[in-house]
């Protein structure tokens, strides 16, 4: 049976979940594209702009400081007017009780398959068009910002989408030729690669794409984009930056933390050192911060740092809140130590 995709445009599906009674932001990118620097995407969570008339509906755990007299709420606290939307806000990992599915055994297969065609083939085709090649969490799976011509290149389950204009084009993924030929691009091996990403290899070789792991992993983006969100949203998050998909570690991630106290924080789907996700925070300068290394709050390998593995989320929370409360309970150890 062949999958329906249609043209999506997130703010205005979340908008029509308030039938007019407010104004929607959600976590994923959506139209108009944005065609000016220096992000050349839009900021889902922005609330620049807001007609102060209406009420706005904001992502749980992101309303700003002092935005109360401006009628700002969360979607968890929509969700008490309106509990039969519970699911359909859980399933855009806006707020309810979310939760992750366990993962599949054909996670990794899936996992590096994915990786290189967002690695060679969806980034470049973005960086070509404005420089940037940063990816994002879509449902389903993910995707570019929209770019041009308001165009949108994401993988939907087992499908390669293309998306301009309001017109769908869609063909199952196969192989990196095929997927590169589709969207009219190239497959690219060094704009987007890191050291970590798998080797382009065969282009024609056939791509292992599971549907439970796509979802899966479709899942676990959402969780990373909705918790690296509330970090953002954090009054002690210094300097915070935009939240994207990395295609050459393939993980979403943000920065944080003042000049000797930067960190990275994100979220690994898995990698060369792990088969199970994970959640992540490195430190970039340590040794400014005299941190103790033997410190077994400090238990990355490979680099100081930590991780919290899936396998070690209590089964009974939101697994958003888990991933928001272990980056800000590190990124307040990394502000104990950081000098004056």
């Amino acid at each position: 049976m062949a999958m329906t995709i249609e043209a999506r445009n997130p703010r205005l599906e979340a908008q029509r979940l308030l039938a007019g009674k407010g104004s929607a932001r959600v976590l994923e990118p959506s139209p108009p594209a944005v065609n000016d620097g220096p992000y050349f995407a839009d900021d889902p969570v922005a609330v620049d702009g807001h007609d102060s008339e209406t009420s706005l509906v904001v992502p749980a755990g992101t309303v700003p400081a002092g935005s109360e007299s401006t009628e700002v709420i969360d979607w968890n606290r929509w969700l008490t007017d309106h509990p039969d939307r519970h699911d359909r806000v859980a399933e855009l990992w806006l707020g309810g009780d979310r939760r992750l599915r366990p993962a599949p055994s054909s996670l990794v297969a899936t996992r590096l398959a994915l990786h290189r065609l967002a690695v060679y083939v969806v980034a470049p085709a973005r960086h070509k068009a404005n420089g940037k090649f940063g990816l994002r969490w879509t449902r389903g799976g993910f995707g570019t910002p929209f770019f041009g011509r308001d165009r949108q290149i994401r993988v939907e389950g087992p499908q390669l989408v293309d998306q301009q204009d309001g017109a769908v084009r869609h063909a199952p993924i196969t192989s990196l030729r095929a997927a590169a030929d589709f969207i009219g691009a190239d497959i690219d091996s060094e704009t987007a690669a890191e050291h970590d990403s798998p080797a382009v290899g065969d282009p024609d070789e056939m791509l292992t794409v599971d549907l439970d792991a796509v979802a899966f992993m479709s899942d676990w983006y959402g969780m990373a984009f909705a918790a690296l969100e509330q970090l953002r949203a954090d009054e002690a998050s210094i300097d915070p930056s935009r939240p994207q998909l990395w295609p050459g570690h393939f993980d979403p991630a943000i920065e944080v933390g003042s000049e000797d106290g930067r960190a990275s924080f994100g979220a690994s789907p898995g990698d060369q050192t792990s088969d199970e996700p994970y959640l992540y925070v490195s430190l970039w300068w340590p040794d400014r911060l005299g941190i103790d290394a033997d410190d077994s709050f400090w238990n990355a390998d490979g680099y100081v740092g930590r991780r919290l593995s899936l396998s070690d989320f209590p089964s009974d929370a939101d697994p958003v809140d888990v991933a928001a409360g272990f980056w800000q309970e590190t990124r307040d150890r990394i502000a104990e130590s950081a000098p004056p």
